[in-house]
């Protein structure tokens, strides 16, 4: 008999994972709450108005047609039972001889209800879409309110300095420039502002010195407001407080300043990261559990390079999705592990058009040419060739106009 793999999450990891197990070896069973794998890189321009969603939303059933091998079911995971090998959803219970938890992460507000109430988070295709109603409806709104509740309107405020924060500021920049006066140009665009709050000294924390005061130099020659070194002691959907003593009014704000992980019911809190991710040995194994991995955002890995465990990005996901199915393989068989090592690759941010920074490991620049680099890689990782060429066309309209024809308001009538 087959033995049973169940995958939580259809991630880059989870994805990666499947991909490279042998067809017709085991029994899989892929559990997710959405039916669709979820592009996250470019996220913000689906909030932005520049692609739709359909271009980076890949539905799991497509994508495996043609493995009669894998399962495919759409459920919330309520709890894990380690001895029983057996997992409780919201469908029904599912027993695994292997259990790989690819759950990736949430946004970290870091136990501010008040935050999680009343701000936008960018995680999801949904939060994307909700971004894009809520500020295309802020304009609307703009044109018949009182001129004492414009203010709140013409401010748009993004919390966190990293990639994301980075992106969103620098796209929000360019349609405040080049798309909006056109649909609206009884408004007076001088008076919104694109405010991009992060706690520490710099943008692009994680990335070099370079790129920190490129980021930096592109998001104020875009006319962002860029203030660092302040931290958002709350907001109630009217005003943001800063730690400075600052008021902000906007009605919308975006919260991308941190990411904690999806962690399931029933595995040991002693196994668990103040960060919410699974502590896992070199083949992403959970300590003291033969039978339960972890993959991707979730995993938590020390090992010489990276003692710290490794950066929550998407190469790292995909490789360790591919390590681990070749090491669930050598299972099967009786052959040697392969210990996990991440090799980095590098990394990159996009502020705008013509604006962008890479770093590589062994060369760092910026500008028109790692703006190509950076449209390119995204492509490639993008899962079919349909997609690749609708997104490819959006983004060569968009450069040569100026303009799309994506900003829609969606949302169930009446609301």
């Amino acid at each position: 008999m087959k033995k049973k793999i169940v995958v939580v999450g259809g991630g880059f990891a989870g994805l990666q994972l499947i991909h490279n197990l042998k067809n017709d070896v085991f029994d899989i069973l892929l559990i997710d709450q959405l039916n669709h794998h979820q592009f996250q890189p470019l996220f913000y321009q689906v909030a932005t108005s520049q692609i739709e969603p359909s271009s980076i939303s890949f539905p799991f059933r497509k994508i495996f047609q043609k493995r009669k091998d894998v399962r495919i079911r759409l459920a919330e995971v309520i709890s894990v039972d380690p001895l029983s090998k057996s997992l409780h959803t919201s469908i029904g219970d599912f027993v695994f001889d292997y259990l790989v938890i690819a759950t990736g992460c949430k946004t970290n507000f870091y136990d501010n209800e008040e935050l999680r109430k009343n701000a936008y988070s960018l995680k999801t295709t949904h939060q994307a879409i909700q971004i894009r109603n809520a500020i295309i409806e802020t304009f609307e709104k703009i044109l018949y309110v009182e001129e004492q509740e414009k203010e709140s309107l013409f401010n748009i405020v993004i919390v966190g300095g990293g990639p994301t924060g980075v992106e969103l500021s620098g796209a929000f920049a360019e349609i405040k420039r080049d798309v909006l006066p056109k649909d609206y140009p009884r408004i007076d665009f001088s008076r919104l502002q694109i405010i991009l709050l992060e706690g520490s000294s710099h943008t692009l924390n994680s990335m070099s010195a370079m790129a920190q005061q490129a980021s930096m130099r592109y998001l104020e020659g875009l006319g962002v407001i860029l203030k660092t070194g302040v931290i958002v002691q709350s907001y109630d959907g009217k005003v943001v407080k800063l730690n400075s003593g600052e008021v902000i009014k906007s009605k919308n704000v975006i919260w991308a300043a941190g990411v904690t992980g999806n962690v399931l019911t029933g595995i040991s809190e002693d196994l668990i990261t103040c960060s919410n991710r699974y502590k896992v040995d070199r083949i992403n194994r959970l300590k003291g559990h033969e039978s339960i991995f972890a993959i991707g955002d979730i995993a938590y890995m020390e090992t010489p390079d990276y003692p710290s465990g490794h950066p929550q990005v998407a190469n790292v996901a995909i490789h360790q999705g591919k390590n681990l199915a070749k090491n669930i393989m050598a299972l099967q068989f009786n052959k040697k592990l392969t210990d996990y090592e991440y090799r980095d690759l590098g990394s990159m941010a996009t502020v705008g058009t013509n604006k962008a920074i890479v770093d590589l490991p062994f060369m760092k620049f910026k500008g028109y040419f790692a703006w190509y680099i950076w449209m390119f890689l995204h492509l490639m990782l993008i899962l079919s060739v349909r997609n690749k060429l609708i997104i490819f066309i959006n983004w060569a309209v968009n450069y040569f106009t100026k303009n799309s024809s994506l900003r829609l308001i969606l949302k169930e009538e009446g609301k």
